[in-house]
């Protein structure tokens, strides 16, 4: 019997992320993507309307995921044999795959997270075992005062398959403006075991946000597109993000994103309610 050799190369394969320097920590990655961000522009522009916003967002998070697959999910080795193995015995792939068997949550933070969720999930489950693999739905929306401010985040329902114990758990939510969502999101599920990682995709993320979300949760892995801080004074905006967090700025008075895109679940949906 003809023993297989594995070809070096395949023996440690990994990723190099390419994202922007910054101060806001290790667990923040802003992405440095000049295609996700043409089309994330486009997106945003005000001139796009459906049905192009929705197959942006598609073509968007089907590139995050990719990104944060190859960085965070674990890899185990494999032997396949390929078609070629009736002719040649060494016809055998040996190296790396993603490790199919580690469990896989993907939440729809409704409304905006639904089809960024929808388009995650359906992707996971041609290369994650789809046993193990599955979707949660949790409504919730702003709560706002008087002012049109953002006070919370009331969650009005959700339906939670299951524990998340040694499992890695994805918030694909294109926008991070406050933080409120994903805390309260994060609070529902380490209620249900310890997961392996808790990791949000977003296609904008403020200063802001990303300081609420590390001061109530720092073992959150945050993945974005673009940090919007449009509203910093111009000597913060020359500066290395997070050198001077405490005056940068990407919300306006009634907590929309500057510059942003407006918000994302009212164009995506064309319901402005």
């Amino acid at each position: 019997m003809t023993q297989v050799v594995q070809d070096c190369q395949f023996r440690n394969v990994s990723y190099r992320l390419s994202e922007q320097e910054h101060r806001y920590g290790p667990n923040i990655h802003l992405l440095s993507d000049p295609f996700l961000l043409s089309h994330l522009a486009k997106l945003c522009a005000e001139e796009t309307t459906q049905p192009v916003i929705n197959e942006l967002v598609t073509m968007l998070y089907s590139s995050l995921l990719e990104i944060v697959v190859n960085h965070e999910f674990p890899q185990r080795q494999t032997q396949v044999r390929t078609r070629m193995a009736a002719y040649h015995p060494e016809a055998v792939y040996q190296g790396p795959i993603i490790d199919p068997e580690v469990p896989v949550v993907s939440v729809n933070l409704a409304r905006a997270g639904t089809l960024p969720s929808h388009v995650c999930y359906t992707a996971l489950n041609y290369f994650m075992n789809p046993k193990t693999t599955r979707q949660d739905h949790i409504s919730i929306a702003r709560t706002t005062d008087q002012q049109e401010q953002v006070t919370g985040s009331l969650v009005s329902g959700h339906k939670i398959g299951g524990s998340v114990e040694g499992g890695l758990v994805l918030f694909p939510d294109p926008m991070g403006a406050t933080g409120g969502t994903l805390v309260e999101a994060l609070d529902l599920y380490k209620q249900r075991g310890k997961a392996l990682k808790y990791i949000a995709l977003h296609c904008i993320v403020t200063p802001e946000y990303l300081k609420k979300v590390q001061a109530r949760h720092p073992d959150l892995v945050v993945y974005a597109i673009r940090l919007d801080r449009g509203l910093s004074p111009p000597d913060v905006l020359r500066t290395v993000p997070g050198t001077h967090w405490e005056k940068e700025r990407g919300l306006n008075s009634k907590h929309y994103i500057v510059p942003g895109g407006g918000g994302f679940g009212e164009i995506m949906n064309n319901a402005y309610v």
